[in-house]
């Protein structure tokens, strides 16, 4: 990758609906090189996909909640079970198996704390654990999903 992916990468962060036409005048590209590259960052996987960003709030899940699981089993079978059933449940949009204290760390999403009391039920019936905690977000200060591109290692 070089400087100018990045800065293709960049531009398809904030808006993915940018033509090749656009980004490449962005950058001072030609159309067809910049679709080249476009094309190549896909094939490579660094572009995994595009997508729309949903408002929560306005789709009715605007309470999101951070669950903590701890588990005193860490067969495979175990596992096994837990991603078929944290798989499953639409309102889990995360999944990250954490190093230190807790095992895996969950955001939800979901209407109300009665929505999240469903979800924690059927979770709760689905897998065993040793300790669940919940964290409800009161106010989101950032939320983003572009990735950080300063430690990009170009040519």
């Amino acid at each position: 990758m070089d400087k100018l992916d990045a800065k293709i990468l960049d531009l398809l962060q904030k808006n993915a609906d940018l033509t090749a036409a656009e980004i490449a005048d962005k950058i001072g590209l030609s159309k067809a090189p910049c679709w080249r590259r476009i094309q190549k960052l896909q094939e490579e996987g660094v572009i995994r996909g595009r997508v729309a960003l949903l408002d929560a709030r306005a789709l009715n899940v605007g309470t999101t909640v951070f669950v903590t699981l701890k588990t005193g089993n860490h067969s495979e079978v175990w596992f096994e079970r837990f991603v078929r059933a944290v798989r499953d449940i639409p309102e889990v949009t995360e999944i990250h198996r954490m190093s230190g204290d807790v095992d895996y760390l969950i955001r939800i999403v979901v209407p109300d704390i009665d929505a999240y009391d469903v979800v924690y039920k059927r979770l709760i019936s689905a897998v065993e654990f040793q300790d669940v905690s919940a964290s409800f977000v009161l106010e989101t200060i950032k939320s983003t999903t572009a990735l950080p591109l300063c430690y990009l290692k170009t040519e």
